[in-house]
């Protein structure tokens, strides 16, 4: 990897060796949010130290879009979302991509409203749920800042969801009798905002990711998923394996690479769903988790951190683990769900995970699986969502 001068270079347009017609570059920034104030640090992670240091209206939570343009910063506590834009553009040409660098920066504007939580991205379409409107608010991620949000109203304030497939909308039904509840389903509405068939039942809904073109949606009873077609959304439901105990999963995320599903499934097991095959693999671990991620690099593999300390290799097609580092004194997961604990990331050949215990990142050779250094970051270095990639520079 190449250092921010040689990339502020390129893009001055210096002549360097080998780079005539174009030059291959790979950048990686991570952008780590504090638990308890309001800075969101970038770090270049080849330099391996804080760039730049943005500050929020409040703490955040961090979401990254598929096209790595843009950081989300949901501040439920301050009911605001603003964003970042990470200063990386790849853009795909087919049998290779251009990468432009800039720095990274805090877009003006921001989208206000009471306590949001829940955050969709679906093709660059961007749904931010507000629980305590009970609305949702729509906007493409090249017009935050700018554009005004559509926005799409539920029947009550609650804990919910939505997200964006055009001009059509899934939004969550609230509970009928008490919507501080869970959600009870999911409604598709059209473009303008009228129901299209039924709720799709989805009781005790917590919980939804994408893999490929399928967005899943836990609920009690199984999954509800979602393909897109000319006709706008089509849902269909997975039930669970009768073989699996009592339990359901609450947090999902998306293989990238391999469509699969990983979700928790109780607090010391995690479970494998490959949707095609219909299949649900439980995986029992060591201690209760603490956080988990997919590796958008080597698909097969997922990582979970647990409590005793641990980072884990699953093997998301074998169901087994094929490694385990020590990183971190133990992290209890008793206490509130927010205190400040380890979260995962992954950047090209690395696995990053925050420590706020010891203001550090540790990082580790995602090939090895062994740990290669860690980087100082200031506060307690909690939420990470990481950006960049390779391109050609011309």
């Amino acid at each position: 990897m190449r250092s921010i001068s040689l990339h502020a270079a390129l893009l001055a347009g210096l002549a360097l060796p080998g780079s005539v017609l174009a030059d291959e570059v790979t950048l990686y920034r991570a952008f780590v949010a504090d638990q308890a104030e309001n800075t969101v640090s970038v770090v270049d992670l080849e330099a391996g130290e804080v760039i730049e240091a943005f500050t929020l209206e409040g703490p955040a939570r961090l979401y990254g879009t598929s096209s790595g343009q843009t950081v989300f910063a949901v501040q439920g506590d301050n009911d605001i979302v603003q964003a970042i834009s990470t200063g990386v553009v790849i853009d795909d040409h087919g049998d290779h991509g251009d990468i432009e660098i800039s720095d990274p920066s805090l877009i003006d504007g921001s989208v206000e409203g009471d306590y949001p939580v829940h955050f969709v991205e679906h093709h660059g379409q961007i749904a931010l749920f507000f629980d305590n409107e009970g609305v949702a608010k729509i906007i493409d991620e090249s017009g935050f800042g700018t554009d005004e949000p559509r926005v799409v109203s539920s029947s009550a304030p609650h804990h919910g969801v939505a997200a964006a497939y055009g001009d059509h909308v899934l939004i969550t039904e609230p509970h009928p009798e008490d919507p501080s509840n869970l959600p009870v389903g999911i409604n598709v509405l059209d473009g303008d905002d009228n129901p299209i068939g039924e709720t799709h039942a989805c009781p005790g809904l917590h919980g939804e990711a994408s893999s490929g073109n399928l967005l899943a949606i836990a609920c009690e009873t199984g999954l509800l998923l979602v393909t897109d077609s000319a006709e706008g959304p089509q849902v269909s439901h997975l039930p669970y394996a009768d073989d699996l105990p009592e339990g359901k999963v609450s947090t999902l995320l998306g293989g990238v690479g391999i469509q699969y599903f990983l979700g928790n499934f109780g607090a010391d097991r995690v479970v494998v769903i490959d949707p095609a095959e219909e299949s649900f693999n439980l995986i029992d671990l060591p201690t209760r988790r603490v956080h988990f991620a997919v590796d958008n690099v080597r698909p097969q593999y997922a990582y979970i951190f647990t409590e005793d300390g641990d980072l884990h290799r699953l093997n998301t097609l074998s169901g087994q683990f094929e490694g385990k580092l020590t990183l971190t004194e133990p992290y209890s997961m008793d206490g509130h769900w927010a205190d400040p604990r380890p979260r995962i990331a992954v950047a090209g050949d690395e696995i990053l995970v925050t420590d706020p215990r010891e203001s550090t990142i540790h990082r580790v050779d995602a090939q090895a699986f062994e740990p290669a250094g860690g980087i100082a970051v200031p506060g307690l270095p909690y939420e990470i969502v990481v950006a960049g990639g390779s391109g050609a520079v011309h």
